[in-house]
């Protein structure tokens, strides 16, 4: 057998990539290089949250974390099964970091700094025996007829100082290297499909944007549902009225679940939005009853149906249905009321765009899962290679669902990868010497 440089290269210093590299590690094996192509590894992680990182989300039975997922959760469930969300708890607690559930579920470190997370890895990942080689990307992988890969690395200016060199044998591959486009093309080179990516978790921007006077309203829970020939999306949530349309967290879960379905309509669909956040149209007739009578002398304009309606929006709503908001409620007309309970329930816009943001570095897309084998993230088409993160083609609504399964995939990446590995070690001091 030839000799390797390296027992495992993983590609992509990201939160797939470290778990692997560190979950291989910390089993026991030896020469694990891990390889990061800027200068900041687990830079998404400084970033996410604010600066704050939401590591996964507090959502604890497997069975319901699948549901967090528009692509990939059937896949997810055998996955999800061995390491969920509170593995992760328990993994980051057993090494010193503290995660504390928010009201609406996200997990974020108690520091409430994105550094802390980013610490605790890299420094978990050299007690562990990992090397990361910072601003060196894979550019080529050939499989060997033995087994195991030729790789050839770009390597920064000082590479030779420090003894790194441009190729390298390595008895197993993982590639982490999240939506880059780099990534994808080395799965296709060595062999693999790849899903094409489109954006996922995005805003919405709304033809001659009627709401953009709104800018800054913020309504929950408000019901959305998203209209496309043949297909319908559905989502309720907090959603954020922007100068170019809508924003906020049910946009984004409705964007996620309809990226693909969007991407091919050139992003153009109707938008139907319940302000009333799916009253019954009977308990909005009766909210409407009781102020005919109990502020029939109040202005239209001073007095909302309920007090959890924004103001700004429903003087908007009045204007762009023809009422005058100067009129007292007792001389509220019915075909007037019908309007407005019609607006409040059932408001159609025309979506024109994505909005012009990219708040949500997320792709929908990415190595076909029906290539990999999710028990251990090994591929089914090349031996000895390994995928985790956001490379496959899975990706979660926001709040902590992609992190996790960059966690989970990694994980399991690692476990198996050093499983095998002990397993040849094994049966190599069983030979008999020749």
């Amino acid at each position: 057998m030839l000799p390797f440089d390296r027992s495992l290269v993983v590609a992509g210093g990201g939160p797939a990539g470290y778990m692997a590299a560190i979950t291989a590690a910390e089993m026991g094996l030896k020469g694990v290089l891990l390889l990061e192509a800027t200068l900041q590894p687990l830079g998404k992680v400084l970033i996410s949250g604010g600066g704050r990182c939401n590591v996964t989300h507090g959502c604890w039975d497997p069975r319901a974390l699948v549901g967090h997922y528009p692509r990939g959760s059937k896949a997810l469930r055998g996955a999800f099964s061995r390491f969920a969300a509170g593995d992760t708890l328990a993994w980051f607690a057993s090494r010193g970091l503290e995660l504390v559930e928010e009201p609406d579920g996200r997990l974020f470190p108690r520091s409430n700094r994105s550094s802390s997370v980013v610490e605790l890895l890299e420094a978990t990942a050299a007690a562990a025996g990992v090397s990361v080689w910072r601003g060196t990307a894979l550019r080529a992988a050939q499989p060997l007829e033995q087994g195991g890969f030729q790789l050839q690395l770009r390597l920064p200016a000082n590479s030779q100082e420090r003894g790194q060199q441009p190729q390298l044998r390595s008895r197993r591959l993982l590639l982490a290297t999240g939506g880059h486009p780099s990534g994808r093309a080395l799965a296709t080179q060595l062999g693999h499909g790849v899903v094409a990516p489109v954006p996922s978790l995005f805003t919405l921007a709304l033809d001659a944007n009627p709401l953009a006077g709104l800018s800054g309203v913020v309504m929950d829970p408000v019901g959305l549902e998203l209209l496309l020939p043949g297909q319908r999306f559905e989502q309720q949530g907090t959603a954020l009225i922007t100068h170019w349309g809508l924003s906020g967290p049910a946009t984004l879960r409705l964007t996620a679940f309809a990226a693909r379905a969007l991407k091919e309509q050139n992003y153009r669909a109707q938008l139907q939005v319940d302000w009333s956040g799916g009253r019954p149209t009977a308990e909005l007739e009766g909210a409407f009853s009781s102020a005919r009578i109990e502020q029939a002398k109040r202005l239209l304009c001073n007095w909302r149906p309920w007090p959890e309606l924004s103001r700004r929006l429903w003087i908007h709503l009045l204007e762009a249905n023809g009422v005058s908001g100067q009129k007292r409620w007792a001389d509220l007309g019915r075909s007037e009321q019908r309007r407005l309970i019609t607006a409040l329930g059932a408001s159609c816009y025309q979506v024109s765009g994505r909005g012009p943001f990219g708040e949500e570095f997320v792709t929908a897309g990415g190595v076909n899962l029906g290539e990999v084998t999710m028990a251990s993230m090994e591929s089914r088409r090349q031996s000895g290679l390994f995928f985790a993160g956001e490379l496959l083609d899975i990706d979660g609504v926001t709040g902590g669902f992609n992190f996790q399964h960059c966690w989970t995939s990694g994980w399991l990446a690692g476990q198996a990868i050093a499983a095998a590995a002990a397993t040849e070690t094994t049966a190599a001091a069983a030979s008999p010497p020749i």
